[in-house]
Formats: C-alpha cells, structure tokens, sequence
C-alpha cells in the first residue's frame, strides 16, 4: 500500500525518483516533465498532496490508524494474558493510540494544503510510533520464555534501533536543502522499517485464544493497578486479573 502511492505520484510528475541527486532552483516552461526542483523532493507527505495519489493516501492513513489501534489492543491483550499487568504494556497501548490519531491528521490534512495540521499529525505520529516500537521490544525480552522468544526480542531490538537512527536524520537533514534527498530516503525506511516490525506480531497472534479475550475483559472491570508491573505469571500480580 506505500509503494503504489509512490509510484502514482511519480506517474503524475508530481515528485522526482528516489533515484535523481540533482534538482534545480526552477524549471522554465519549456523544461522537461521530469525536471526536478525542491518542491519535487519525494518525501512522503508530497507522495500524497495533489490527486489522484492524495485520495490514496488518506485511505491508506485512515486503514493504517485503524490496524494500528488493532493491533495495540490486541498486543496489549497478549502481554497482559502472559505477563500480568505492566505500567510498559499499558503505556505501550497509549503510544499506539496516540500514534493512530496523529497518522488520521497526517492523511486526511495534506502538507501543501494543511501544512499547520499535517506537520501537528507527523508530530504525534513520528515519535509515538517511535515510542512503541521501542516499549514493545522491551516488553518481548519482559514476556520471553523461550529461545524463539529472545530471537524475537533481538530482530525487534534491531528494527527499533535502524527506525530510531532513521528518524533523527530525517528530522536532522530535513533542515538541509542539500541533504533533503536523503531526509526522503530516511523516511522511507523509517516506514517500512516500522511496517516490518508490525509484521513482526504474527509470531504472537498466531497464539491469541478466547482466553486472551477473556483476560482483557476482566481486566478492564478490575481495578486499576501496576503493582504486578514486573511480575510473573502465578505471582502477586495475577490475583487482581
């Protein structure tokens, strides 16, 4: 779903390829259709401002708010089932969420038309995302029982830290109209970076029974507490589920 809106807004001439260096301070009229300026650098935000590809990427940004905030609960469910209750799991649900209201804003207010708005929504949905991955890689090593599980907690470790590096230098040379070409580059990753450790996940959805359910349910009627935080399951934390 990120590459078709890539490819839509090149069609349309409407961004430069990942793969041109060069741009130029204007084009004059009888330019080529590929001649490429600043205004054509292919970050993502300008993958998605002019139609038909800005209809496309407010689809995409209203579907991926809505998987992430899925896949939150469901995440929560399964550390809640497997390790009780933890303030980590809870703010881990929060930054999710949190994250997913901040990509609606990024969709659904376009850089060019919005600019205020849309860069308030990539405010909230840069670092909380960031935030999750980063609260979820820590809850994996917490819930781990198995030598899969450490595998798991180590491949998470990884794509949390290539996502932490890409998001500074793509805030850091975005400053740069020299090295904006690479701020684009960083973002990119940065996406499909997290993408991939969302698809992560199946390895502990693939386990989610009624029973997951079930502990969610009680939970939420249960009163509220951390004190369990960094227990185990079978010690004082469990008798609040």
């Amino acid at each position: 779903l990120v590459f078709p809106r890539y490819a839509m807004a090149l069609s349309n001439n409407h961004i430069c390829p990942v793969h041109n260096w060069n741009y130029n301070q204007s084009c004059g009229l009888d330019s080529p259709g590929s001649c490429c300026t600043l205004d054509h650098i292919p970050l993502v935000s300008k993958c998605g401002t002019l139609p038909p590809e800005s209809c496309f990427f407010s689809l995409i940004c209203s579907l991926g708010s809505f998987m992430v905030i899925l896949v939150g609960l469901l995440r929560y469910a399964h550390v809640l089932e497997h390790v009780g209750p933890s303030l980590l799991n809870t703010l881990g649900l929060a930054a999710g969420w949190i994250c997913a209201a901040g990509l609606t804003m990024v969709g659904n207010f376009q850089v060019d038309h919005a600019k205020v708005l849309h860069y308030i929504g990539a405010g909230v949905a840069f670092p909380t995302s960031m935030l999750f991955v980063f609260l979820q890689s820590v809850l994996t090593y917490r819930a781990a029982k198995t030598r899969g599980h450490y595998w798991t907690g180590h491949l998470r470790s990884i794509l949390t830290a290539v996502a932490f590096v890409t998001l500074v230098f793509s805030i850091l040379l975005l400053e740069s109209f020299v090295l904006q070409h690479v701020a684009a580059l960083c973002e990119w990753v940065f996406i499909i970076d997290v993408l991939v450790f969302y698809g992560t996940f199946t390895f502990e959805f693939g386990a989610i029974s009624t029973d997951t359910f079930l502990v969610l349910l009680k939970a939420s009627r249960a009163p509220k507490s951390h004190k369990g935080e960094d227990s185990l399951p079978g010690t004082e934390g469990l008798p609040m589920l």
